[in-house]
């Protein structure tokens, strides 16, 4: 039975309250708790080592929590409904001597699709996806890209209601980045829902309905993307001619001042609580000579530093740039 949110706003696909797990007495996880809805978009944010494959997993019942509880689908034993799931793992492998069909039947037989039914449709989706001339290679033939792509098309042969993608994006090139982010739009657009953990930032500002941030195995914000933006005052980008006069006592003192170019300066600040058009009619006043001016939200990733702090932030940092080495 699937559960109703709690706010009324339809029902839940995943929620999990006091999430804990601890490997040889280290704690990994420490208190998690995370609402998902039925038909999203959801990310979980946060470095390598932050505790989201940890998390996934006892969300999954592959593992189980030390403390708190979970349900998929208002099932307290997620094993019980692993038909109507597809789960991608971060560290992935095929049999190599099957060939592309047989592997994405293979994986749909191990959620109770018949054979014949998965290889059906495993020829279908490879075509669909650009790898018809692929169907008969065996996996040690492919590229490391198309491995990848074979196993993505196995976690979805059976039709799941929930796909779960850990890191999904890592070594997939730009081209099948995109593709990707395409068939997760696609998959959420049919009501599927889908969760997928990353550390790189783009990827759930572009994809995500909602997101957990995971630091240190907590979770400091789970929430909607626009709502972790929000946290953070919209800041003004004001380029003008002149650099001083009358009309800077309208800016507020801490407004941070760079001269750009000869003849140009930029001022940053938050929107003032008065509103810009205070602002704006003392600016055109004071013949500031405004060359432009606009209101700029913040990123996601600026929600994240304000989250989860500066150290999680340079984690993340790292691990997108170790990605891109690879």
């Amino acid at each position: 039975m699937t559960r109703a949110r709690a706010d009324g706003l339809g029902p839940l696909a995943i929620e999990a309250h006091g999430l804990v797990k601890r490997f040889d007495g280290t704690l990994a996880v420490d208190g998690v708790d995370i609402s998902v809805p039925e038909g999203a978009i959801y990310g979980i944010l946060g470095p390598n080592g932050a505790g989201k494959t940890t998390t996934l997993r006892m969300l999954l019942g592959i593992i189980d929590p030390d403390e708190g509880v979970r349900r998929v689908f208002g099932n307290d034993r997620p094993h019980e409904v692993a038909k109507l799931i597809g789960y991608l793992p971060e560290e992935r492998g095929l049999y190599p001597a099957m060939k592309c069909d047989e592997a994405i039947a293979f994986m749909g037989a191990l959620r109770g699709l018949p054979l014949a039914e998965g290889k059906a449709r495993g020829r279908e989706m490879l075509e669909n996806y650009g790898l018809g001339h692929a169907v008969d290679r065996q996996i040690r033939q492919l590229s490391k890209g198309m491995a990848q792509t074979v196993q993505l098309l196995g976690t979805l042969v059976h039709r799941p209601r929930l796909v779960v993608f850990d890191e999904p994006f890592s070594g997939l090139d730009a081209i099948n980045q995109g593709k990707l982010e395409s068939m997760i739009r696609n998959l959420a657009s049919s009501g599927t829902t889908v969760i997928f953990s990353t550390h790189v930032i783009h990827h759930a500002e572009r994809l995500c309905d909602e997101v957990a941030i995971i630091a240190g195995g907590k979770v400091p914000y789970a929430g909607s993307v626009d709502a972790a933006r929000d946290r953070i005052p919209a800041q003004v980008r004001l380029e003008t001619r002149r650099s001083d006069g009358a009309w800077r006592d309208a800016l507020p003192a801490d407004a941070r001042h760079d001269a750009k170019a000869e003849g140009s300066h930029f001022w940053y600040f938050p929107v003032p609580d008065s509103g810009i058009e205070a602002l704006l009619k003392r600016l055109i006043e004071g013949e500031a000579g405004i060359l432009s001016l606009s209101i700029e939200r913040a990123g996601l990733h600026d929600a994240f530093v304000e989250i989860a702090g500066a150290a999680a932030a340079r984690a993340l940092a790292e691990d997108n740039a170790q990605g891109e080495a690879r």
